[in-house]
């Protein structure tokens, strides 16, 4: 296995839990200096093959997956990446490569030949599965992120609201189209960190004993 897979935990909370986390985090861990007024928007397009494989397997609970998305930060197109997520078990890892805005658009509409020219190995994959594995754009996923850093352990703690479904939207970049909210409104609580993890961030987020295994592509697929 690599060796930067991280440890990671995500369940739903409540609102009055999200306040009280909240609250605990923002004595104790620093804001992403990326975040405007502590948090910013995600858009994510995810991929996936005709049959729903990654959806599937997330719903299944297979312990290994992996699924690709294409994402960029508030709406800002000088930063779109693709990345490519890996799965096993509580464990998990992050590929990325960076896009340009011409480059999404051709991606979405099926101009992706050129992607197996790249250096980039990522990219290299991402063409490979396209061929083989029939990847196709399925949905867009918003929401708003707040993010809190904490150093020892390599902690990063989220809160993910607000979470809407584009349907079938295809276009990453059409920031006008209409998004939908998923149901019931869901709090994603998400903690991620290295070898260990200290006491105070536990007893700050308070983790349930078992992991909630929701996922924000799956409930905005549900629509379909």
């Amino acid at each position: 296995m690599r060796d930067d897979y991280r440890h990671e935990v995500k369940h739903e909370i409540s609102y009055s839990e999200m306040l009280d986390i909240r609250r605990r985090l923002s004595a104790i861990a620093r804001r992403d200096t990326h975040a405007r007024d502590g948090c910013y928007h995600i858009r994510s397009l995810y991929f996936d093959t005709p049959e729903d494989t990654a959806l599937r397997e997330k719903l299944l609970g297979v312990a290994k997956r992996e699924k690709y998305r294409i994402r960029c930060y508030d709406g800002d197109e000088s930063f779109i990446r693709l990345e490519k997520k890996t799965k096993i078990g509580g464990l998990g890892t992050k590929d990325m490569a960076e896009l340009s805005p011409e480059q999404v658009t051709g991606i979405i509409a099926g101009d992706n030949d050129w992607l197996i020219d790249e250096n980039d190995e990522l990219l290299r994959q991402f063409y490979v599965a396209i061929r083989n594995e029939r990847l196709q754009a399925k949905t867009i996923v918003d929401y708003t992120r707040e993010p809190f850093i904490y150093d020892p352990g390599n902690v990063r703690v989220t809160l993910d609201y607000d979470i809407r479904t584009g349907l079938k939207l295809q276009d990453l970049l059409d920031f006008e189209a209409p998004t939908v909210p998923v149901k019931d409104s869901p709090i994603i609580l998400e903690v991620k960190w290295d070898n260990f993890l200290p006491e105070v961030i536990k007893q700050a987020v308070q983790l349930p004993v078992r992991e909630q295994a929701y996922s924000k592509y799956a409930a905005c697929r549900m629509y379909d």
